[in-house]
């Protein structure tokens, strides 16, 4: 029973020092990413913003409106574009992670 144990024990110490490995190369491949992806991560949380508070999307149509009257109608467009992507994207992440869409949409 003690050989198994030392086996196991071995086998352990060789695992966890294999996951060292690779959370270290893991971090070292993410490394040029790091700043791409908190960029994103910043354009998520203002979109998570302005959609909590939808006045500011409002506000921002009205003042696109008065400043940029000729282009207005191209930009409203793809911002309702946007928006309506957004809810499909949300959708196909709700059916992929196998949640059940509730009544008010969400996963």
């Amino acid at each position: 029973m003690n050989g198994k144990r030392a086996r196991l024990a071995e086998r352990r110490q060789q695992l966890v020092a294999l996951a060292a490995a690779q959370r270290a190369s893991l971090a070292q491949d993410i490394e040029p990413w790091r700043a791409r992806l908190a960029l994103a991560d910043r354009g998520v949380a203002a979109f998570q913003y302005v959609r909590r508070h939808p006045a500011l999307m409002l506000g921002g149509a009205l003042l696109l409106a008065v400043f940029r009257t000729r282009r207005t109608g191209k930009w409203l467009q793809r911002g309702w574009l946007a928006w309506q992507l957004g809810r499909k994207l949300r959708g196909f992440g709700c059916a992929a992670s196998g949640q059940a869409r509730h009544a008010d949409k969400r996963c």
